[in-house]
């Protein structure tokens, strides 16, 4: 699909719509200046206007000027949004993506002209590097626009359609996911300072050991537990180090903590 005659508005650019913003650039799909980036205190946009994005506080403006419209902004921030941009929008010529979290296509659709198309789409911050999981769901009648975010989101990375009622567990797995991983690196990091090496080592050797092992399941399509048996020997320091992980809750705190995430990004809307 030619995603190159579109221009995108992100409405909302905080952290998570200035990381589209990056991926999508840096994916050669879009150039900056057809990337328009909205927020009420513009001038945090500096550093993007610097590398030629376009950067306004008028959210009309850039939906004027856009045919596909992200919607970025924080779940209470949603239905002012929609009220302030709900004449300027038009079914006819643009499709919606919302990223809000616990907010429902339906929802979304009562505070817009009837007709748009509207998609949800749950990517994390790993799209600044073009390394995201991005979760879509849409409305059967909006396939179309389905389609268009995903040609979107497979430049930065990979993407999932999914049931719309399970955009709550994936923004539990894939977009909190990211702060799982991030943390678990850190604790692995610790672990290396306490044992004898500088905090710098500790954590390059943790985040290349972390991203060796996410590449690896990638790469062989293997489960878990079959790569964790290679490494692991009768009487070994790996089994030791494991079980020893285990005892202390190690699976069940991540389990118990992607459930609690999905429960709470339900109601976050």
């Amino acid at each position: 699909m030619n995603l190159n005659k579109h221009r995108v508005a992100i409405l909302g650019a905080g952290n998570l719509g200035c990381s589209i913003a990056e991926g999508l650039y840096a994916s050669g799909t879009f150039s900056a200046d057809s990337i328009y980036l909205t927020r009420r205190r513009i001038e945090k946009l500096d550093p993007y206007k610097e590398k030629g994005f376009q950067v306004t506080a008028d959210n009309n403006q850039a939906v004027t000027r856009s045919s596909i419209l992200l919607i970025c902004v924080e779940p209470h921030q949603l239905d002012q949004l929609l009220e302030e941009i709900r004449e300027t929008v038009d079914p006819a010529e643009q499709i919606v993506i919302s990223v809000v979290s616990g907010a429902e296509v339906a929802e979304i659709k009562k505070k817009l002209p009837a007709g748009t198309p509207v998609v949800r789409a749950m990517p994390n911050t790993a799209i600044s590097i073009r390394e995201s999981m991005t979760c879509i769901c849409s409305d059967e009648e909006d396939r179309a626009a389905a389609e268009i975010a995903t040609s979107i989101f497979d430049t930065v990375g990979h993407t999932q359609i999914i049931h719309e009622e399970q955009m709550s567990s994936a923004t539990a797995l894939c977009a909190c996911g990211i702060a799982f991983f991030l943390r678990a690196i850190r604790a692995a990091s610790q672990g290396g300072i306490e044992i004898g090496f500088s905090s710098q080592e500790a954590l390059k050797m943790a985040t290349q050991t972390a991203k060796g092992a996410a590449s690896l399941l990638s790469a062989t399509n293997n489960h878990p537990e079959h790569e964790i048996d290679r490494v692991t020997t009768p009487k070994g320091c790996t089994i030791s180090g494991l079980n020893r992980m285990e005892h202390g809750g190690f699976s069940s705190a991540l389990i118990q903590g992607i459930l609690h995430s999905a429960e709470k990004a339900g109601k976050l809307y």
